[in-house]
């Protein structure tokens, strides 16, 4: 990721925290905006190009929680809220207006800087999302014109066998596919082979897939098959 060209709104009325945010993210080559103003903030936002909103929620004039809502009527940019310790209501209100995730002060440099990347990437995602054909499931989407797939923006390297079994489960999501259908459609009609294979494939996308990121996407059906649920 090229961080320079990123930009970056924080919101904070705390003049030594938001100095230090945007001492650390200047490190890392980001471009950073500082707004104390809630007001002036959302203003900002409207009418300005960030590429992610760093949000303290309580802020003169007006709180992030409002600031967070207003921009969602008009902006996916994403947004990431600073709460005091332990506020969980102001947390759960943050996300329930749209914000993307959220993090606690006092917090260390490198879980913000994780957040602000995995933010960036869920986002960039979206935006493909708009501009080519995907399939998704859960946090894992599929581009099956360049047979890509990813989970939290993160490049799964599958075979084509794999990928093509994948997609297949995935074009059909929550439907139970018995193995022979599966074999027909994946392998085709010149396969001589048993259906075995079926489930052989499976354990490898298992190990590629649930294993690596503690999720499980497909699901078998004792004496029927898989399916792959949202």
């Amino acid at each position: 990721m090229l961080t320079q060209t990123i930009k970056i709104l924080i919101v904070e009325d705390e003049a030594k925290i938001a100095s230090f945010i945007q001492l650390e993210l200047v490190h890392q080559g980001f471009t950073t905006v500082i707004e104390a103003n809630g007001r002036k903030a959302l203003d900002r936002i409207i009418h300005e190009n960030f590429d992610l909103i760093l949000l303290d929620v309580m802020l003169p004039e007006m709180d992030g929680v409002e600031i967070c809502r207003r921009v969602r009527e008009v902006s996916t940019v994403p947004i990431i809220m600073l709460t005091a310790r332990g506020d969980i209501e102001d947390k759960v209100a943050g996300l329930d207006t749209g914000a993307d995730d959220y993090i606690t002060k006092p917090f260390v440099v490198p879980e913000l800087l994780a957040r602000i990347r995995a933010a960036l990437r869920k986002h960039n995602v979206s935006a493909q999302q708009q501009t080519e054909d995907v399939l998704s499931v859960k946090n894992m989407v599929l581009f099956p014109s360049r047979y890509e797939v990813q989970i939290d923006g993160q490049h799964v390297e599958l075979t084509k066998k794999e990928y093509d079994l994948l997609e297949y489960l995935v074009r059909h999501k929550n439907w139970v596919l018995d193995r022979e259908r599966i074999v027909l459609e994946v392998w085709g009609y010149e396969y001589m082979g048993d259906t075995n294979v079926v489930d052989v494939y499976v354990r490898y996308l298992r190990s590629k897939l649930d294993e690596p990121f503690g999720q499980k996407y497909i699901y078998t059906v004792r004496g029927v098959g898989y399916v792959v649920k949202d």
